[in-house]
C-alpha cells in the first residue's frame, strides 16, 4: 500500500463524508492488542467499530505501547502484581513512514504503524512508535509505558500522541477537516496546527473538537507550564502566549481548559456529564459550548447473539439454559485463578472496571457483619466477583485490591479475579446476574460498564451517576440507589446513606425476586436488553458525533 498518498480503504457513507482524524492515548479493539487501560480505552474502541460498521470517513491515531498498560499478575500469596512484557503484533503493518518531532527542544524520531480494517473491523488505525533505533534510550521510553508514572514522560508522551498524530496526517497527504481529542491527551495537535495556520486560532478552532471525561475540575489534568514550555509541548509558542490563550496567570497548565479554549465545540459522555460539565466550567470566559453525547458500546461485539435469539423467539426454556451456560464458563475461570467452584444456581453480583477511589470497590464490606450475612445466606445463598486493573503507582487502589484478595480468602463464594482486559471483561458481564456499580455520585462521567453486561443479561445494581439517569427504571431494567442531597453530606456519610441503600435493595428487592419470583427477574434481564440495544449501541454515539459534533461549522 503507498502510505504516501493513503486513501480510506473502503467506500464511504455520504452522510459521514466529514474527513475526521480521532486522536486517543488508548483503544480496545481486541484482546490480542493490549494497549488499552480501561473505560477510556473500551469506548474509543467501541467507536473505532462503530466507524467500521458505518463506514465513516474517519482514522484513528494512538500509541504503540511497546509494554501495554501493564500485566496484572500475582505475588506468592495471591496479591497484586504489576509485570511489564514486550509484546508482540505480527498483525500490524509498517508503514515505512518516518518522521520527526521536537521533544524537549530535541528531535526524536517517530515510526508509524497500520492496523487494517478489515482485522478487527474498525476504522483505519495508526500507531506511533519512539522506539526506533534511530532514539536514544530516553526517546525510546516515551511509548513504553501507557500513562507512564515519569512527569516529563506522561507529556512527552501527549506531544507524541498530538504533534506526532497531527504531523503524521502530512506525511500521508490526508486531508482532516475535524481533529477530534478524545481528553485532552492530544492537545498539542492543536499546538501543531496553530503553528502550521501561522497563529491563525480561527483556522484550529474550525478543526479541533473535543471530548471531556472527567466531571470534576481536580480530576482534570494540570501540569507545570514551564515544564511543558520545555518540552515543547506549544510549538514553540511563546510562554506569555500560551498563558494568555489558556488565561490563568498560575504555575499550572490546565489541559482541559486550554483544550475548550481552543476547540470550536466540545462534549460531555451522558447528559448528567453535560450538565456538570457547563456548570463546572462556564466561570471561565471564551471557552467553547460543551454539548452531551452519551457514552456507548458496539452491540456487534458485545452482545450475547444468542441470549437475544431467545429472548425474541421467547423461549425462556433456551434463554435461562444459555445465561446458565454462559455462567459456567465464567466459573471456570474462577476455578483456575482462584480455587473455587462457584455453582451456576447461585446468584452471582460482580464488581469489575478500572480500581479508583471513587468508584469504591469495597464499598460493601465497609459492613462487615452485613457482608459476613450477605454471604452466609442460606435462603438466598450469593457468590461475588471482584476485577479491574488499579493504576500501578496507585497505592491506595493495589491496598483495596489486596484487602479484598485477603478477604476472599475467608469466603468460598468470593473471587477476586486479574487481567481485567477485554476477554475477561466480555466473561464477567456474561456470566454476571448482578452487575454492581457503586460511584460516588456525581463521580462518574459516563460508565459503560453496565451497557455490555446488560447486553449480556446482567441486570445493573448503580448509584444514580453517569449513564444510568438516562437508562434505569427501577425494578424494570435494573435497581438504582435513590439521590439524595449528596452535596450537603460528608463523604463519609455519603458512603453509609449508599451502602445502605445497596443492601436494602439485595436484601428486600433483588435476592426475592430472583429466588422467589424467576419469571419477573427474567422480565428484568429482558427489559435491560431491549433498553440498551439501541440508545447505547456505539452506532448511535458514532452518528451523534457526525450530527451534533463534526458537522456543525461554525
Amino acid at each position: 500500500m503507498d502510505f504516501k498518498n493513503f486513501k480510506i480503504p473502503y467506500g464511504i457513507n455520504e452522510k459521514y463524508s466529514k474527513k475526521v482524524a480521532y486522536f486517543s492515548m488508548e483503544f480496545a479493539l481486541e484482546q490480542v492488542l493490549k494497549i488499552y487501560s480501561g473505560g477510556l480505552g473500551f469506548l474509543a474502541g467501541s467507536h473505532m467499530r462503530s466507524a467500521y460498521n458505518m463506514k465513516q470517513d474517519l482514522v484513528g491515531i494512538g500509541i504503540l505501547w511497546k509494554f501495554g498498560y501493564y500485566d496484572q499478575a500475582r505475588n506468592h500469596d495471591q496479591t497484586l502484581q504489576p509485570t511489564w512484557t514486550k509484546k508482540m503484533y505480527s498483525f500490524l503493518e509498517d508503514t515505512g513512514i518516518k518522521f520527526q518531532i521536537e521533544i524537549h527542544s530535541a528531535p526524536v524520531w517517530v515510526k508509524v504503524w497500520y492496523l487494517d480494517p478489515e482485522i478487527f473491523n474498525t476504522a483505519p488505525m495508526f500507531f506511533l512508535s519512539t522506539d526506533v533505533p534511530e532514539n536514544d534510550h530516553i526517546s525510546k521510553t516515551i511509548s513504553h509505558k501507557l500513562y507512564d508514572s515519569n512527569e516529563s514522560t506522561k507529556l512527552a508522551q501527549y506531544i507524541l500522541l498530538g504533534k506526532g498524530g497531527a504531523k503524521l496526517m502530512d506525511e500521508l497527504n490526508l486531508e482532516r477537516e475535524v481533529y477530534h481529542l478524545n481528553e485532552a491527551h492530544g492537545l498539542p495537535a492543536a499546538f501543531y496546527l496553530l503553528k502550521k495556520y501561522g497563529g491563525n486560532l480561527q483556522k484550529v478552532k474550525e478543526k479541533l473538537v473535543f471530548t471531556t471525561h472527567t466531571p470534576e475540575e481536580a480530576g482534570n489534568e494540570k501540569h507545570n507550564l514551564k515544564l511543558c514550555y520545555d518540552m515543547s509541548y506549544f510549538s514553540g509558542m511563546s510562554l506569555e502566549e500560551v498563558k494568555k490563550l489558556e488565561g490563568s496567570d498560575g504555575e499550572l497548565f490546565n489541559h482541559s481548559l486550554c483544550a475548550l479554549k481552543m476547540a470550536r465545540i466540545a462534549n460531555g459522555v451522558s447528559q448528567l456529564h453535560g450538565v456538570v460539565s457547563r456548570a463546572m466550567w462556564s466561570k471561565y470566559p471564551g471557552i467553547c459550548e460543551i454539548k452531551s453525547i452519551t457514552n456507548a458500546q458496539d452491540f456487534k461485539y458485545w452482545g450475547d447473539k444468542e441470549l437475544y435469539n431467545a429472548k425474541d423467539e421467547n423461549n425462556d426454556t433456551i434463554f435461562d439454559y444459555r445465561k446458565k451456560l454462559l455462567k459456567k464458563r465464567l466459573f471456570k475461570i474462577v476455578a483456575d485463578q482462584t480455587g473455587n467452584l462457584f455453582d451456576p444456581n447461585t446468584f452471582t453480583i460482580v464488581w469489575a472496571r478500572r480500581f479508583a477511589g471513587y468508584k469504591r470497590a469495597d464499598l460493601l464490606l465497609h459492613d462487615k457483619d452485613r457482608f459476613y450475612k450477605l454471604l452466609n445466606n442460606s435462603k438466598y445463598p450469593v457468590q461475588i466477583i471482584w476485577a479491574g486493573k488499579p493504576y500501578p503507582m496507585d497505592y491506595s487502589s493495589i491496598s483495596t485490591f489486596n484487602t479484598l484478595v485477603e478477604e476472599s480468602n475467608n469466603y468460598k463464594n468470593m473471587a477476586v479475579l486479574t487481567g481485567y482486559e477485554l476477554s475477561l471483561s466480555k466473561s464477567l458481564k456474561q456470566g454476571s446476574d448482578l452487575w454492581l456499580n457503586n460511584p460516588r455520585v456525581p463521580r462518574e462521567a459516563s460508565g459503560t460498564s453496565g451497557m455490555s453486561a446488560a447486553m449480556n443479561g446482567s441486570v445493573n445494581l448503580s448509584t444514580d451517576d453517569g449513564w444510568i439517569p438516562e437508562f434505569a427504571k427501577h425494578g424494570e431494567n435494573s435497581f438504582v440507589v435513590p439521590k439524595c442531597d449528596y452535596e450537603n453530606m460528608s463523604i463519609y456519610e455519603q458512603d453509609n446513606y449508599d451502602l445502605n441503600k445497596l443492601y436494602e435493595i439485595l436484601e428486600n428487592e433483588i435476592l426475592p425476586t430472583y429466588y422467589d419470583d424467576p419469571n419477573k427477574w427474567r422480565k428484568i434481564q429482558q427489559n435491560a436488553m431491549n433498553d440498551v440495544k439501541d440508545q447505547f449501541n456505539s452506532d448511535r454515539m458514532a452518528d451523534e458525533y457526525y450530527q451534533i459534533l463534526y458537522n456543525q461549522n461554525k
